[in-house]
């Protein structure tokens, strides 16, 4: 049986080294999954189906070209499934180019070493086929990519110039307030309503710019100091409230204990911020949305949850990369840019943490950042970004 493209189900028009070639198939990706888990930072924390993807299509194609007067002139021949590969790494991993090229040579040397151990041996027109293919495989791939790629892009940027076209607005009308009226409180009141929107339109540019040095391969530069989270717990919760009306609640025990650590103040501050922006876009609105600190063998668990639909397994992963958003996102009027959740990784994983989901129907949604109380320590950590 293969999985080529053309849906021949039987081996038995093959020549022995491509029957040979199906028949190592399994070795072939087992050696290939650990080689890139060991050496590509972004295929290392990828699901097994997320990292194989239409590689055993491709594997398969190239085998039936190896068969003389086959239909398949090279894997590629008639196929798209390498630009199909190349525009899925684009859309659901943090691959980079570099990372897409090293996932074909790896695959072209695991190829040729598994059959060189199981004593195959390539004439040259069998290895030439290989390689022809593989090539132009990277070529079809490393396009796509880069179409995908450039399309998130400037989905991106429209989602971007859209969420901070609110806050420019506001501040417009706030300084046209100011220009014409001769009253001082209402003069006050929108200046304050200016300076916030200001504010706010610094930490989107902020978020960004951040997260784009993170997802760049640099870790966070954290100004760390020693706080309570509880306090900073508290006043995100009083601004979400004075701002935006959300029932917003600690759970009994976050209120009643201090929790000192060595943090970023303003990192953390705009991390929980995105969380419950977050909930509050996705969740049920007619339920509350709860925050919860936890100190447990010397680190941190900061959680929001929200009730409401859950976040299917396989966004789970996307919505923490960078010029994506889930599905719900996509399609549906809950707009936003995309850049929050990437950024609460960015925050986490640069304290030497992580940030983790857990969303059900029954349980709904819960982000619960997890860091060491002692931030110090791992401020060089490095990241999977």
């Amino acid at each position: 049986m293969t999985y080529a493209s053309d849906q021949q189900q039987g081996g038995a028009a093959l020549s022995a080294t491509s029957q040979r070639m199906l028949a190592l198939r399994e070795q072939v990706f087992a050696e290939w999954e650990n080689a890139m888990r060991a050496t590509v930072g972004q295929a290392a924390g990828l699901r097994h189906l997320v990292l194989i993807d239409t590689l055993p299509v491709f594997y398969d194609n190239i085998a039936e070209s190896l068969t003389p007067g086959y239909s398949r002139q090279s894997g590629g021949d008639g196929s798209t499934v390498a630009a199909e590969h190349g525009g899925e790494r684009a859309r659901v991993t943090s691959y980079d180019h570099a990372a897409l090229i090293d996932e074909y040579q790896i695959f072209r040397r695991t190829i040729l070493g598994v059959l060189h151990g199981a004593g195959v041996s390539l004439d040259h027109d069998e290895r030439l086929a290989i390689d022809t293919t593989i090539d132009a495989g990277i070529k079809e791939a490393v396009n796509a990519f880069s179409v995908v790629h450039h399309g998130l892009r400037e989905r991106f940027t429209a989602a971007l110039t859209h969420d901070l076209r609110g806050p420019l607005q506001v501040t417009s009308v706030a300084l046209d307030i100011i220009l014409m009226s001769d009253d001082l409180v209402r003069i006050r009141a929108a200046a304050a309503k200016a300076r916030a929107s200001v504010r706010r339109m610094d930490g989107m540019v902020g978020e960004l710019l951040d997260s784009m040095a993170f997802h760049g391969g640099q870790t966070l530069q954290l100004d760390l100091s020693r706080i309570d989270i509880r306090e900073l717990v508290r006043e995100v919760q009083l601004e979400a409230i004075g701002q935006h009306g959300l029932d917003l609640r600690l759970t009994p025990d976050t209120e009643a204990k201090p929790i000192y650590g060595w943090w970023d103040r303003k990192a953390l501050w705009r991390a929980l911020d995105n969380m419950i922006t977050n909930a509050s876009k996705y969740g049920d609105p007619c339920t509350p949305i709860t925050i919860k600190i936890d100190a447990v063998h010397e680190r941190l668990l900061l959680s929001v949850h929200n009730q409401g639909a859950p976040i299917p397994p396989g966004e789970q992963e996307c919505i923490f990369q960078m010029y994506r958003r889930a599905e719900a996102a996509r399609q549906g009027v809950k707009g936003g840019w995309g850049i929050g959740l990437p950024y609460v990784r960015a925050v986490a994983e640069s304290h030497g943490g992580s940030v983790g989901i857990d969303s059900s129907n029954e349980r709904g949604t819960t982000f619960v950042i997890d860091i060491p109380l002692d931030g110090r320590l791992f401020r060089d950590a490095p990241t999977l970004a």
